[in-house]
């Protein structure tokens, strides 16, 4: 058992978060008290307590967020940080988010919060019914949502309170919604946001920073271009349509991939699967392979073109099926990017004469992360796991280096752990 000893108004903030963990740890390992009555009042008292501890984690994720801290531990977002690195689910981590964010316009929610005179829920639950209001509504909404509180109104009472606001103010207003923070996100991350319309159609808006944008561009605007001097669609029709058809796979043959054996396509009875796992049973896996637009993929048999060496830059299409099959996701550990929406990554670096365009030395790398590894190379280690794909881990940036205590020295997660890489 270990003795804390803190003194409360000359001990740093690290040195109380540390104290804290500590008690937590001895906290956490003791059996429950036998008496009910004493585990109801003790559950209480420690929801009281984290409670307060939320108003500190509001504090420390606002600051992560407001400078983008994250980004330079390769987290391409404070969203995907509480989730990789902390494990935060969805629903907790847009929870966090949102109080973090509007917590400088809650002045009152905020000095309850920290005083214990709030609990977390209802403290959430007004800053994410503010979280669209301008900054003069927002004040009222903050007096009004709190005067509610004090009634004995339930959270979800709250909410719905929240939502009529919200309601009022764009009919005040004469506007669909209320502003919102999408003005406030700034250039350098890109952004969309979609909006179901009554007839089943949907409203789009958002924003592409310019290596995105330069995606797009490459993409829809060879597809954009009039069919011919009958097309009598304006350039947004023609983008709407260009977009439809990529996002349909139209604009290419489409691609289903059925990975098997050369024994199971020849009459064998081991199973195929699709690229997403889901086993295929040897009979129907023969069906399938000869519908039209559906790939049997063979591993290791040497009958696609797999290895280009130095000769070409880009990876084939043959080899971009077999890096789906195996990378399902970002090659980057704990990010959650589908290996299908991923650009294939040149291990030790094309240009550099490193790293041929061969499959052995080819990974999926989400865009962001692809950018941070070459940008940064001195923060991603590159290993193997036990069935020979890349796993990229995140180290901490060079200034940073040592301050953290989970994990091999160095690092950012927990300690490797093989059987852990690649779980489904």
């Amino acid at each position: 058992m270990q003795s804390v000893t803190v003194e409360l108004e000359a001990a740093s903030t690290m040195e109380l978060v540390n104290a804290l963990s500590t008690i937590a740890t001895e906290l956490a390992s003791r059996e429950a008290p036998e008496s009910a009555a004493a585990c109801l009042e003790l559950t209480e008292t420690l929801v009281a307590a984290s409670d307060k501890q939320e108003s500190a984690l509001a504090a420390f994720i606002g600051r992560v967020d407001a400078t983008k801290e994250q980004a330079r531990w390769g987290y391409p977002s404070t969203q995907a940080w509480l989730r990789s690195r902390l494990g935060m689910r969805d629903n907790r981590v847009k929870e966090r988010l949102t109080l973090a964010r509007q917590r400088r316009r809650l002045p009152q929610v905020a000095e309850q919060l920290a005083a214990g005179e709030l609990s977390y829920g209802y403290a959430v639950t007004v800053a994410d019914s503010v979280s669209r209001l301008d900054d003069h509504d927002c004040a009222e909404a903050e007096a009004t949502l709190l005067g509610f509180i004090d009634q004995g109104f339930s959270a979800g009472k709250v909410a719905a309170f929240g939502r009529r606001i919200r309601d009022l103010i764009a009919d005040r207003d004469d506007t669909e919604d209320a502003p919102d923070q999408d003005t406030k996100r700034g250039y350098d991350e890109s952004w969309l946001t979609t909006t179901r319309s009554l007839d089943g159609g949907r409203y789009v808006k958002g924003w592409l920073n310019p290596e995105d944008a330069a995606i797009w561009d490459g993409t829809l605007a060879p597809l954009a271009k009039p069919a011919g001097p009958d097309d009598r669609r304006d350039l947004p029709e023609r983008t709407a349509a260009a977009l439809s058809s990529v996002l349909s796979g139209g604009h290419k043959a489409s691609k289903v991939t059925v990975i098997c054996d050369l024994d199971t396509l020849t009459g064998g009875n081991a199973p195929a699967r699709l690229t997403d796992g889901t086993p295929i049973p040897a009979a129907q896996a023969r069906r399938i392979a000869l519908a039209a637009g559906v790939s049997p993929l063979l591993l290791g048999r040497g009958n696609t073109p797999l290895y280009l060496g130095h000769r070409e830059r880009f990876a084939s299409a043959a080899q971009r099926q077999v890096l789906e099959t195996l990378y399902p996701s970002c090659a980057v550990r704990g990010c959650e990017v589908p290996g299908t929406l991923c650009e294939v990554d040149h291990v030790h670096g094309w240009a550099l004469g490193r790293s041929p365009t061969d499959i052995d030395q080819l990974a999926l790398a989400c865009g962001w992360h692809n950018r941070f590894k070459h940008t940064n190379p001195g923060q991603i280690q590159i290993t193997k796991d036990r069935d020979g794909r890349y796993v990229y881990r995140l180290l901490p940036p060079a200034d940073a280096r040592g301050t953290r205590g989970a994990g091999p020295p160095g690092s950012i997660g927990p300690p490797d752990d093989p059987a852990l890489d690649w779980a489904a």
